[in-house]
């Protein structure tokens, strides 16, 4: 099968659709995609962008990841943001599969961990987003 190159511009649909099912909200939406392309190159790879776009959410939004957690006296700060982080990057990582067709080597480039650990994340990832609603974008 013949995979057509796509140029920046040519994801600007999917990546609003996940920025959209990452932030629950068009204006967050909006201002996600455009602050994405304010920091993208127009000849760079398919992947890259969506590097960008995560950088950028992680930034902006990433610290609201839509979990119950409470924090407390005990729970240091580091270990909360690396778990909020670790949340969003599930998250994405079943939206870069499911809204952008992106296979598993390709999300493990995006996100920045082994493919091995992308497999398990999207297979947990779908589940959350189907059976509970810890991952899925608020109304």
């Amino acid at each position: 099968m013949i995979e057509i190159k796509r140029t920046p511009l040519d994801l600007i649909d999917d990546i609003y659709s996940i920025a959209y099912w990452m932030t629950g909200s068009e204006k967050a939406s909006s201002d996600l995609v455009s602050s994405t392309y304010l920091n993208t190159d127009f000849d760079v790879e398919k992947t890259d962008v969506l590097k960008t776009f995560r950088n950028c959410y992680l930034e902006t939004y990433g610290q609201h990841a839509d979990l119950d957690i409470y924090e407390s006296d005990h729970a240091p700060a580091s270990l909360m943001d690396s778990f909020r982080k670790w949340t969003a990057d599930i998250k994405l990582s079943v939206l870069l599969s499911e809204i952008t067709g992106l296979k598993h080597a390709q999300i493990s480039e995006v996100i920045g961990k082994p493919v091995d650990t992308i497999r398990l994340w999207l297979f947990w990832g779908r589940k959350f987003f189907t059976h509970d609603h810890l991952l899925r974008a608020s109304a």
